[in-house]
């Protein structure tokens, strides 16, 4: 989870995003093309894929990669949009995977000769609650598939909400977000320049110069981009 804004550099200020979503919806469907596509020319490498009929010419690689060349020449439509409960409702369903175990003990309904029986919720007709028994190795398994591997965590604390800043910085932030406007700042523009540096005009710090791009040389970056087959 991101939290809808974050400190200023110098702690001195609350600064909010710069858009209503956190993520823009036409990125998101961006990332989701070259997702998806990279996929299946992993499965088409591995051998996974079918092609029955008049799809057979597509086994050969070189057709394979000119069937998935034009995916890119069009806008994917990717559908983003708020929880219908509210940002409580999310938090509520997240907690339900963090915050507890694969199965309580009060749906386990027996336990004898080497079977467990169980409930579960049958969503394909109005979630049904019904019965399912399974030997204690395969209870074992479906079990701690829900177990993390070493060295995983189900929630990580980073920023202003790390364990050993947030104690410091959450009174900050609940007092600058209680001074600060709700306004969303528009579009940055750069800051005035001094000491041969620019200054940030949304956090006050100071910006690196990185490179400079001509207006031909930004289209170009921007059309190269556009044409990369594997944004993975």
């Amino acid at each position: 989870m991101i939290p809808s804004g974050g400190l200023s550099a110098d702690h001195q200020s609350w600064v909010h995003p710069r858009y209503p979503f956190f993520l823009p919806v036409k990125v998101l469907s961006r990332v989701f093309r070259g997702k998806f596509v990279a996929g299946l020319k992993r499965a088409f490498s591995e051998g996974k894929l079918l092609f029955p009929g008049s799809l057979k010419g597509l086994t050969e690689q070189k057709a394979f990669h000119a069937f998935l060349r034009p995916l890119f020449r069009q806008d994917w439509v990717v559908y983003a949009k708020r929880p219908f409960g509210g940002p409580e409702h999310v938090l509520h369903y997240l907690a339900r995977y963090t915050h507890r175990v694969a199965i309580s003990n009060h749906r386990i309904v027996n336990l004898a000769d080497g079977n467990v029986t169980f409930r579960w919720k049958d969503y394909a007709h109005n979630s049904k609650q019904r019965l399912m028994t399974v030997t204690a190795e395969e209870f074992l398994r479906r079990f701690l598939l829900h177990t993390l591997p070493r060295g995983f965590v189900r929630i990580r604390f980073c920023g202003f909400l790390a364990n050993r800043r947030r104690r410091e910085l959450l009174p900050l932030c609940r007092q600058l977000l209680a001074a600060a406007p709700l306004t969303r700042a528009s579009t940055p523009r750069l800051g005035p320049k001094t000491s041969g540096s620019w200054i940030c005009p949304r956090c006050g710090g100071t910006m690196a110069l990185i490179e400079k791009l001509t207006p031909q040389q930004a289209r170009r970056r921007s059309a190269e981009r556009e044409s990369l087959v594997d944004t993975s």
